[in-house]
């Protein structure tokens, strides 16, 4: 059985086998809905509601704000934002104007800040007051002219802004007079000429979204208009986002999950994104009580949390029309105990798994909503081709055996950014004359076209839905002066999926105890995202090598699997 047999496609329903893609750019589908649906809410957040023409009305301006400070066709900005409405406004308004957003985590660090920046060659970049400082320390070093702030309280009502303002604002450093800062509010009040849209292609380069690798580099992902339209869309009919559906945007808009699927996707299908900056389970209880979303869509531990909250125990979940968990994977017991909740508190959903990657946007597989196979990641979406080839080779897999999923379609992201042996390794021309992209990942797929995620070939840690490169975590023990060799592994957690783990060998090893394992781990805090720091580092005299000299971190694994089992049995 080949790919191109679809065998999945008698699971799909009322979903479109093909879907007729718009030849546009973000910002003119955008513009496209809007002409549909101008009254209608595009998106919510924290009580503040704006329309879709409220919505291109601020994309619009912003555009032209930007232009006014030098942002042009090619160009790069980088947004460094929590999902607010600054953040997603600027991401089209420089779509329309055929620049690039690079969407990064605004808790980065300063030197990954800097690495990012320098990167893309970012000339802007938009973050909150709260980041200034870490932006300031490494401008000098990188390309970025000017410097937009953001505050929350831009878009709260006007008690919730002052509640803000009290709670948390005031904890906030003051940001001292800077030429190169200009602030949202003033931004989106500049006396701009108005700027007419670029002449963008749909398939030229319009996002970059950051992966890691087995090198510890984080990997800039390009994608284009198309790569985010289709996938917008697949996503869109596959769960039928329409005017009416409302989606919680849970999920960061600097992952390709948030901004693809939470945001985007609603925006393709006319829906309404409510925006949720941070989470916790307590805020999403409510939002989830007072807003009465459509979809949910998630990591794991979102779920776990959400079902244990006693607010969402005692909230009416008929509003839920689908639960979708992907970025890492579902353990039955948290899918058990979703589920047990959401029939009891009168919804008839299940919590469904999907499968995406980043060099696709995200989601481009998913359960379909009236078919169930246990352990499965479903099938691909309409114009996703997916199929299981033996490892290190071109050739496809029998039914049932396992290899590596390769993937094929509109999503498929254009390359990595700077790396063409990288891209080349990735994106790959099979016999059938089209592009497939390894993804490193082994599963298996079933005569009816069902895929099963098994593990990853590339040593990735996932925890609490986010990727942590051992590779990049080793590299920054390396450089403190008394360690001697390094290992990191990902161990099972109830709460996280998985939590960093670091064996340790000293230069000196009388200096091993609970004193050096705070120091390492605030060494790694220094340059690091916070869940990219171990949690716990285990001192060893020696670390288990391969044959050929490497250290041995599948038997590092293996141990502290056999340690979990030897204590829950």
């Amino acid at each position: 059985m080949t790919a191109t047999a679809r065998p999945w496609l008698r699971f799909y329903g009322n979903v479109p086998t093909t879907i007729d893609y718009p030849r546009t750019t973000l910002y003119e589908a955008v513009a496209e809905t809007v002409g549909k649906y101008p009254q209608d809410p595009a998106y919510d957040f924290m009580g503040f509601t704006s329309t879709y023409r409220r919505f291109l009305d601020e994309i619009d301006r912003c555009a032209d704000a930007l232009a006014a400070l030098g942002l042009a066709k090619g160009d790069r900005i980088t947004i460094a934002m929590p999902t607010t409405p600054q953040g997603i406004i600027c991401f089209y308004a420089a779509n329309k104007l055929g620049a690039v957003a690079s969407m990064i985590h605004p808790l980065s660090t300063a030197s990954e800040i800097e690495f990012y920046l320098n990167l893309s060659r970012s000339k802007l970049a938009l973050t909150l007051n709260a980041f200034y400082g870490k932006f300031k320390e490494v401008m000098a070093r990188t390309g970025l002219a000017r410097l937009i702030l953001a505050e929350i309280p831009d878009y709260l009502p006007r008690l919730k802004g002052i509640a803000f303002q009290l709670l948390k604002g005031r904890k906030i450093p003051k940001v001292p007079p800077d030429p190169r800062v200009v602030w949202w509010r003033d931004l989106m009040k500049m006396d701009a000429p108005r700027t007419p849209k670029a002449a963008m292609g749909t398939d030229e380069l319009a996002v970059i979204l950051y992966s890691g690798g087995t090198t510890g580099k984080p990997k800039g992902i390009m994608l284009s208009n198309a790569n985010f339209i289709a996938e917008g869309m697949q996503c869109a009919h596959w769960v039928g986002m329409q005017k009416d559906s409302s989606i919680l945007a849970i999920l960061p808009i600097f992952h390709g999950f948030g901004l693809g699927v939470c945001v985007n996707a609603a925006f393709m299908g006319g829906g309404k994104t409510i925006l949720v900056p941070t989470f916790t389970p307590d805020a999403v209880a409510k939002l989830i009580k007072g807003k009465r979303p459509s979809f949910v869509v998630g990591v794991p531990t979102l779920f776990d949390a959400l079902s244990r909250h006693p607010g969402f125990q005692r909230t009416d979940l008929s509003c839920l029309k689908a639960a979708f968990c992907g970025a890492d994977t579902l353990p039955r017991v948290v899918k058990e105990r979703f589920e047990a909740v959401v029939q009891r508190q009168g919804g008839r959903v299940k919590l469904l798994e999907g499968y995406g990657l980043t060099e696709a946007v995200t989601g481009i597989m998913a359960t379909p909503l009236n078919e169930y196979r246990e352990g499965s990641i479903g099938v691909p979406f309409p114009d996703m081709l997916a199929k299981i080839v033996r490892l290190g080779t071109l050739d496809e897999a029998p039914v049932g055996a396992e290899g590596e999923i390769c993937v094929s379609g509109p999503a498929v992201m254009l390359g990595y950014l700077g790396q063409p042996e990288e891209t080349a390794r990735t994106l790959r021309t099979h016999a059938d004359g089209r592009i497939w992209l390894h993804t490193g990942d082994i599963g298996t797929m079933d005569a009816d076209g069902f895929f099963y995620f098994k593990l990853r070939h590339k040593r990735m840690i996932k925890s609490s839905g986010m990727n942590v490169y051992p590779a990049q975590v080793e590299e920054q023990l390396y450089r403190h002066p008394d360690v001697s060799e390094a290992c990191v592994i990902g161990v099972p957690d109830e709460a996280q999926v998985e939590r960093v783990k670091a064996f340790v060998v000293l230069k000196d090893k009388r200096q091993a105890g609970p004193e050096m394992e705070k120091q390492l781990i605030a060494h790694c805090q220094k340059d690091l995202i916070k869940w990219s720091c171990p949690r716990e580092i285990e001192f060893r005299d020696s670390l288990p090598l391969t044959l050929v000299g490497k250290i041995a971190y599948k038997v590092l694994q293996d141990e502290e699997i056999a340690k979990i089992n030897k204590i829950e049995s």
